[in-house]
């Protein structure tokens, strides 16, 4: 065997655990600085829940007082508005004919009167015996 195969393979058994130990060194700081970090994290969604928590409850409680301002406006409006339909129909006589119907029976009315008008006026007693001879 060569003697350059040999003393480098010599060399880096020797150097493997010198770059274990950098690395076991360098990894122990990470994991305390991952688990602060965590803890950190957690901590921040903690507060961030609740922080969701309170404006959730912010949230229905003006969407509860727009929702009963809504209500009452409503209200009054319609109060007003009956109080109007009322006055309406007190103040104006209810019609029983329609403008169609009104002109056919003075229409009507006319023609009755023409009727009679005709029947008083010839001397129906007369023209019986007329017919009659």
């Amino acid at each position: 065997m060569r003697q350059g195969p040999l003393s480098l393979l010599l060399s880096l058994l020797l150097l493997s655990p010198l770059a274990q130990a950098e690395e076991a060194v360098a990894s122990t700081p990470l994991s305390l600085s991952a688990g602060s970090q965590i803890t950190e994290l957690q901590q921040r969604l903690k507060e961030s829940e609740a922080q969701r928590l309170a404006l959730t409850q912010q949230l229905q409680t003006l969407d509860n007082t727009r929702e009963s301002t809504q209500m009452s406006e409503l209200r009054q409006e319609n109060q007003r508005l009956k109080a109007q339909v009322k006055a309406l129909q007190t103040n104006s006589p209810i019609k029983l004919l329609t403008d169609q119907q009104q002109w056919f029976v003075i229409g009507g009315g006319v023609a009755l009167l023409a009727a009679l008008c005709g029947i008083f006026a010839s001397g129906s007693y007369r023209r019986r015996r007329q017919w009659l001879n």
